[in-house]
């Protein structure tokens, strides 16, 4: 029973305050098994956002691999991924302060450079290591100095122990997944040319150690047909196994040397998900002929095992999201989160003595919080009628937390207000993963809804594609559907509800705010982008052409881009709008953020801006993710009225362009 009563909603006290989301709070990432050993990274905002290496022992003792300042993180495709890989106790990693390979052995005090100290006008990157006898594979990326990002080049090279390195694949535009095959006559990776993103066309190939060159599967064939291929594996009997979209969603094949590509698990949901890291596995290749994946359906991944006799069995486990699936004898060590589980490192054991009900051992424990589980809003799953407009999907989808708090109930015959996510990528996609940056809203009395508008992932390619061409269309009417959808279902405060989103979730968040007005009263941009012809002009390489699928080919298309621009609607913002932005973010520049902070100053429209010296695309450190995280809030406060707890020390955001109004 709540122990206070009559308590306005948005004005709930609660424990979930900015200082507990980020206190002793780590972002898991990959996984790596040595042995009896296994290894994970973890991002750590109370280090400034420094990736760690984690090693835990056979005896179950846990230890950093890599004490500060070391930070395991690679900036290639500015994303990164695939930063450090391990065998036998010997660690190579990418640093990030000067992006140098390293190597670590057993014993060693220290890491020692192996790559030679860049040139500080240009840059070498490496990424996507794997380790082979006398050195280690890497996807490289070289920058020039002043270049372009045209000018950029990525390779597959063999990097020795010496530091000598040998280019093994040259000539795409973008390469990713060198993998030996077991016997080392084979060598496959993956390869795209602009303008594809790897989700679009990504190509297999596989070299013979002759050097004949076999295309296996994936890309764009002369009819315009394409293929997107991710993660390639080597089984020990030589055979390749990955994962290709052919019948719309991502299922998994097979490949002999010599042979024809086979079908082997479409489970109807999407298996894999698209490449914007290195190093993401949702797949294992157990003994025996077995494997473990992870597919999307509703919201939530569901492990399955397919045996080798064709039993198909979906494991009973309390996650609903599974990562990084490595496997371990005969388990799968990988990353898990759940609804009432913030991410851990999970070991299954798939015996087929428990077909349905596995062993599961948590490596790597989530934080304690403190906290009983009432606090925690459980999603729901939910699909809402949505415009076709010709991009035959009329159908969007979300998860919905309902505001949860076990000590206190709103006034009787009130509503919540509500809080659109808006996700970025935008091939990203929702989870239902405990995340406190969420239930910092839901413990207060919002409504939250996290949308997987037209375009993201899990739901198969076709979704995926029904945002090509119409980015800054399709998914304004997703998110203004979801909100309109739970507004006349009577579930929230139709005068309060705010969208926020970062990076291409903050482009639509503004483009909703100015070219669907009306239907938000408040708004949170975190690095979004404001101006689409100054992105194309001017991002990084990796993401120089895809506005050429979602928006239009650049620059014949420049009338598009402009039509879609928020900063070309700046008449119509009349939505107070708080904008975060990092000052080294090169994915989107602090002047995107900047013009549009000018456009509000100018036209009076309410307003509060944040710049953030030393962070990039996307906030790592934790006074900054705190500063955010309560900036909006305050933002929120003074917009709406709504009255913050006291004790709770919540500085306020200033607030410039005239006076809020509830």
């Amino acid at each position: 029973m709540p122990t206070s009563t009559g308590i306005p909603y948005g004005s709930w006290p609660t424990p979930i305050t900015s200082e507990l989301v980020v206190r002793a709070a780590a972002r898991l990432g990959e996984v790596a098994v040595d042995g009896d050993d296994v290894w994970w990274s973890e991002s750590r905002p109370g280090e400034g956002g420094r990736s760690a290496l984690v090693r835990r022992g056979a005896d179950g003792r846990t230890a950093d691999a890599l004490p500060p300042p070391w930070n395991a993180r690679t900036r290639v495709h500015e994303y990164g991924g695939g930063a450090w890989t391990v065998t036998d106790g010997v660690l190579w990693f990418v640093d990030f302060a000067d992006q140098r390979l390293y190597r670590l052995d057993p014993g060693a005090a220290e890491p020692v450079a192996v790559t030679a100290e860049p040139d500080r006008s240009a840059g070498v990157r490496y990424a996507d290591l794997q380790l082979v006898p006398g050195g280690v594979l890497a996807v490289r990326e070289t920058h020039t100095a002043g270049g372009a990002a045209a000018d950029v080049v990525n390779e597959v090279v063999r990097v020795g122990a010496d530091g000598t390195s040998e280019v093994l694949v040259t000539g795409p535009d973008f390469v990713s997944d060198p993998r030996p095959s077991p016997d080392g006559r084979h060598l496959a990776w993956l390869q795209w040319d602009h303008p594809d993103m790897p989700w679009d066309a990504a190509t297999l190939v596989v070299r013979d150690a002759d050097g004949t060159r076999t295309v296996v599967a994936g890309g764009r064939a002369p009819d315009g047909t394409t293929e997107s291929v991710v993660q390639p594996v080597w089984a020990a009997d030589g055979t390749l196994w990955f994962c290709a979209d052919r019948t719309d969603v991502w299922a998994l094949y097979r490949w002999r040397p010599g042979g024809d590509v086979e079908p082997v698990l479409d489970v109807g949901v999407d298996i894999a998900g698209p490449q914007w890291v290195f190093g993401a596995r949702r797949f294992a290749l157990l003994p025996g002929n077995r494997v473990v994946a992870a597919g999307a359906r509703a919201g939530a991944d569901r492990l399955t095992v397919l045996e080798a006799d064709g039993t198909l069995r979906e494991l009973d486990l309390p996650y609903a999201a599974f990562r990084y699936l490595t496997a371990s004898g005969g388990s799968v060590v990988c990353v898990a989160g759940g609804p009432a589980s913030e991410p851990v490192v999970l070991r299954v054991t798939v015996d087929l003595d428990s077909p349905t009900h596995p062993a599961a051992e948590v490596l790597r424990p989530a934080r304690d919080l403190g906290l009983d589980a009432a606090w925690f809003s459980r999603p729901e799953h939910v699909s809402f009628p949505t415009p076709e407009d010709g991009t035959g999907i009329d159908v969007a989808h979300a998860l919905v937390y309902p505001p949860t708090n076990p000590r206190v109930s709103a006034p009787d015959g009130t509503l919540p207000p509500l809080l659109v996510v808006v996700h970025g990528g935008p091939t990203s996609a929702t989870t239902a993963v405990l995340d406190l940056g969420i239930q910092y809203w839901t413990s207060r009395g919002f409504c939250v809804a996290d949308v997987d508008y037209r375009g993201s992932t899990g739901y198969g390619r076709r979704y995926r594609e029904a945002l090509r061409g119409r980015w800054g269309v399709a998914d304004l009417d997703d998110v203004v559907a979801c909100a309109r959808f739970l507004a006349g279902s009577g579930r929230v405060d139709p005068t309060r509800m705010a969208i926020r989103g970062g990076s291409a979730g903050g482009f639509t968040t503004l483009a909703a705010l100015c070219l669907r007005p009306g239907v938000f009263s408040a708004g949170a941009s975190h690095f979004g982008v404001a101006d689409l012809g100054a992105l194309a002009a001017d991002t990084h390489k990796f993401e120089s052409r895809y506005l050429d699928s979602l928006v239009a080919p650049w620059p014949e298309g420049a009338d598009v881009y402009a039509e879609r621009s928020p900063i070309s609607h700046v008449d119509a913002f009349d939505t107070p709008l708080a904008v975060f932005q990092g000052e080294e973010d090169r994915v989107v520049p602090p002047e995107q953020a900047e013009a549009i902070v000018g456009a509000l100053r100018a036209k009076g429209v309410p307003h509060a801006y944040l710049l953030f010296p030393g962070e990039q695309h996307g906030f790592r450190r934790a006074e900054n993710i705190r500063a955010a995280l309560d900036g909006e809030l305050s933002f929120y406060a003074q917009v709406w009225g709504i009255d913050l707890p006291a004790d709770e020390g919540i500085t306020a955001i200033e607030v410039h362009g005239g006076a809020p109004s509830a």
